[in-house]
């Protein structure tokens, strides 16, 4: 790498990390941390042990953001020093220090950025997410299981982990719907991103004729909240079916109606677990996912309504289509929102979806 090339990547970082300068206030970020320091110094601190775990869970974040900025800084420093001693003598060990310097800080500045699009209350959550094939009957169905494959690959691939909460097979092929908990720092956050109608445009292998086939799913996706909402639910405002648990494949799990699916009678909210080993653990699993439903659509209620106060032409809610997965007549997958677009179909459907994820945040970050 010659000088110049290098004193050019110095630079943007230099540019990136004062742009993270003037998107938060360093002193007050100093102040909060010395509070936090003087708030666990108090003697009383663990007389509430949940409010002791979140007030030291918020500092450490806090502290980890203040120190990544001040290495950031500091390792700027020690490149451009390195960059001129190059410049007075060529030496080789150095000049791959550099190599090396700059391609470490490059990679902390793509983590830093990401961890400051992931900054609304619950993006550290973990999430779920819904599946639901539109109409099309067994083409929609398949491309709902071609779709849940992607993100458990892509969840594998993030050192994630999730659970099936409910999962319907398919008449003949793929499925019906299913429920995911995706669990691991950033899930939701990350995920929010997926929300929406997903198209698929490919020659149809149920299609006797080959014909092209044009095929949606729908992906909802809620953080998950338990205790950390206060969201009465009217036993008279739902109905509380069971039915019996099946897997992949319409493999029962067990011979009992253990499954629960609860419907908000007034919004026509629903959601279902079978996860649980029992009626009791689905039904509150089910209560849980429903409150994070409805705290969601207050919440959404509430952007449209200032929205629409401001005059904007905002749409909100699941079902716009966000991106298109396009196998024939040529290969490309485009988000229709942030116009990220890629003609490897294979990598997508194997899980490689983070620029269309981190194109989406910073689209949002930037609004």
């Amino acid at each position: 790498m010659e000088i110049s090339e290098m004193t050019n990547k110095l630079n943007a970082a230099k540019l990136k990390v004062e742009d993270f300068r003037g998107l938060f206030d360093l002193e007050k970020l100093e102040t909060d941390i010395a509070e936090f320091d003087q708030k666990m110094a108090d003697p009383t601190f663990w007389d509430d042990q949940e409010e002791a775990q979140m007030v030291i869970k918020e500092g450490n974040e806090k502290k980890d953001a203040y120190q990544t900025f001040k290495n950031m800084e500091e390792t700027i420093e020690e490149i451009a020093i390195l960059i001129d001693m190059l410049r007075d003598e060529e030496d080789e060990e150095i000049q791959s220090e550099i190599e090396s310097n700059l391609a470490e800080l490059e990679q902390v500045i793509n983590q830093y950025e990401l961890d400051m699009l992931l900054s609304d209350p619950y993006d550290k959550n973990n999430a779920i997410m819904e599946l639901h094939p539109g109409a099309g009957g067994t083409e929609s169905q398949d491309w709902g299981e071609m779709l849940y494959r992607m993100y458990t690959r892509w969840v594998e691939k993030k050192g994630l982990s999730y659970e099936v909460l409910d999962y319907q097979s398919g008449d003949e092929a793929g499925i019906k719907s299913v429920t995911l908990l995706i669990k691991g720092t950033n899930a939701y956050g990350l995920l929010k991103a997926e929300k929406g109608v997903h198209r698929l445009v490919r020659l149809s292998p149920f299609d006797s004729n080959g014909r092209r086939h044009t095929s949606f799913v729908s992906i909802d996706v809620i953080p998950e909240i338990t205790d950390e909402i206060d969201i009465v639910v009217n036993p008279d405002d739902i109905r509380v079916d069971t039915y019996r648990a099946s897997g992949a494949g319409g493999q029962h799990i067990n011979k009992t109606d253990s499954a629960v699916r609860i419907t908000h009678k007034e919004t026509g909210l629903v959601a279902s677990s079978q996860a649980g080993r029992s009626q009791i653990a689905n039904k509150e699993l089910a209560m849980n996912m429903l409150k994070a439903k409805l705290y969601q659509k207050e919440i959404e209620e509430k952007e449209q309504e200032m929205a629409e106060i401001r005059g904007e032409q905002k749409e909100i809610g699941w079902g716009s289509q966000i991106r298109s997965y396009v196998f024939h007549p040529y290969a490309m997958v485009k988000d229709h929102r942030t116009n990220e677009e890629t003609g490897n179909t294979d990598a997508v459907m194997d899980g490689e979806i983070d620029p269309f994820i981190n194109a989406y945040l910073r689209l949002t970050m930037n609004r």
